[in-house]
């Protein structure tokens, strides 16, 4: 019997699947199919994948060509199955010739025409291609942009800013709207905002009253009504509302999440981020200045209220106010949960190690600064020989995975389940506690 292999990770199955795995059944007797999982796809660099592992695995299997299926999940895979299950031939499109050439050592290695005029990457750009607006300050936004090209569910057309002279490289490559919101949310499907947090309420409001998707850095509103207000009017006009809060979206953090569930540390006690940075708090072209619990906030409250939760007893606020009084230069605020607590450390124009420990009652995880972007961790114990250290590739930033889900979310007509409702209203209700708090403090210091 002769025995062939042959990998993909066969997103939305079309003929040209079809027609290859057809050709690769013809070579031999028998033929096994793999389907490579949605984790390594991502150290691939494929991140446009629209169906789950799950999806994609049925639909290979409903063709009736595959004897087997089986699921593709790390590097150097290939060289364990051709030994495992005893492969005569590997074979795969033409459009890798050369690249597989090293398996020559184990077995013998086709390469497949494809079928022209037919694409995964087509079919998924017809099927949903958002059209996307920019709102805010350039710096940050030519990052975004760049980002925003690995993502072919998403098209950024057009930016708007309060001052032509701030576009900077984006000059000249979208459409722009001179502080014209309105003009800018009439030309796209959906809308990314990265302005100050006093204006977001108010720049969600008016994209969602004009039937658009939003997309919107954490905090979504300085208090916890006007959040309600954008997620029920979301809710109401069937339209997507999200948190660009992208260290949800790395996969390190959520695998994070998972070990943490899954009792690897024993009972959780107590939860420690800090993130801070010693740069101006004043954006680019804009006139307003960021404290450090609006720059820093939303990210540290993240892993507190998704490890703890939202209902904490007790709430302690110690900040800093600048020199000038406008802003908080330092911020620490203490949770106190039923048999836990949890600690977040904020600072512009301060500096401390960017840290997050998580502490259980069987041992702690370490995630190294930063940890807001992370690509590592460590499981750590009382025995240092029981640690484990946990690597997953992340790439932009988290910028293009989040950009992922939104298409996902518009495609599919499903809310993010990245970050919980809960957690969006805690978090937006944490920046109006602050608030008083800082008003306190500045009656105090008079």
């Amino acid at each position: 019997m002769v025995k062939v292999i042959t990998y993909g990770t066969y997103d939305l199955l079309h003929y040209g699947h079809i027609r290859l795995l057809e050709r690769a059944k013809a070579l031999g007797d028998y033929l096994i199919v793999g389907v490579t999982a949605d984790d390594f796809d991502k150290t691939r660099g494929k991140i446009n994948v629209q169906q789950s592992l799950e999806e994609r695995v049925a639909a290979v299997q409903a063709t009736g060509i595959a004897d087997k299926v089986i699921i593709e999940e790390y590097e150097g895979q290939k060289i364990d199955d051709i030994r495992k299950y005893q492969i005569d031939i590997f074979t795969v499109g033409s459009d890798w010739v050369g690249v597989f050439d090293y398996l020559n050592e184990y077995c013998e290695v086709v390469y497949l025409p494809r079928t022209e005029g037919v694409s995964s990457t087509e079919i998924r750009s017809a099927r949903s291609s958002v059209r996307l607006g920019m709102v805010g300050y350039a710096p940050y936004l030519n990052k975004f942009y760049n980002e925003s090209k690995y993502v072919n569910a998403v098209t950024v057309t057009g930016i708007c800013v309060p001052e032509k002279g701030i576009l900077g490289e984006l000059q000249g490559e979208l459409d722009l709207y001179t502080d014209d919101y309105e003009e800018l949310l009439a030309n796209v499907d959906a809308v990314y905002i990265h302005s100050h947090p006093m204006q977001h309420y108010e720049q969600c409001k008016a994209a969602l009253m004009a039937g658009k998707h939003v997309m919107c850095e954490s905090p979504l509103a300085l208090h916890e009504e006007e959040c309600r207000e954008l997620l029920k009017l979301a809710e109401d006009r069937d339209l997507i509302i999200m948190e660009a809060l992208r260290t949800a979206y790395i996969t390190a953090y959520s695998r994070m999440l998972l070990l943490l569930k899954s009792g690897k540390i024993g009972t959780v006690v107590s939860v420690d981020a800090t993130c801070t940075s010693l740069s101006s708090s004043e954006q680019v072209g804009g006139s307003k200045k960021w404290g450090s619990l609006e720059a820093w906030g939303p990210t540290t409250f993240l892993p507190v209220f998704q490890v703890l939760g939202t209902g904490f007893d007790k709430l302690s606020i110690f900040t800093i106010p600048n020199e000038s009084k406008e802003y908080d230069s330092f911020t620490k605020i203490n949770f106190t949960y039923p048999g836990a607590t949890a600690t977040i450390k904020v600072g512009n124009g301060v500096k401390s190690e960017g840290e997050l420990i998580i502490s259980g009652t069987k041992g702690y995880i370490y995630v190294p600064a930063p940890w807001w972007k992370t690509d590592y961790f460590e499981v750590r114990y009382e025995n240092p020989a029981d640690n484990k250290r946990y690597f997953y590739q992340v790439d932009g930033e988290g910028i293009r995975y989040e950009l992922v889900a939104l298409a996902a979310a518009i495609r599919d007509k499903r809310p993010d389940y990245y970050i919980s409702r809960e957690i969006t209203i805690a978090t937006s209700n944490m920046m109006h506690e602050h608030k008083k708090a800082f008003h306190r403090r500045l009656e105090e210091m008079k």
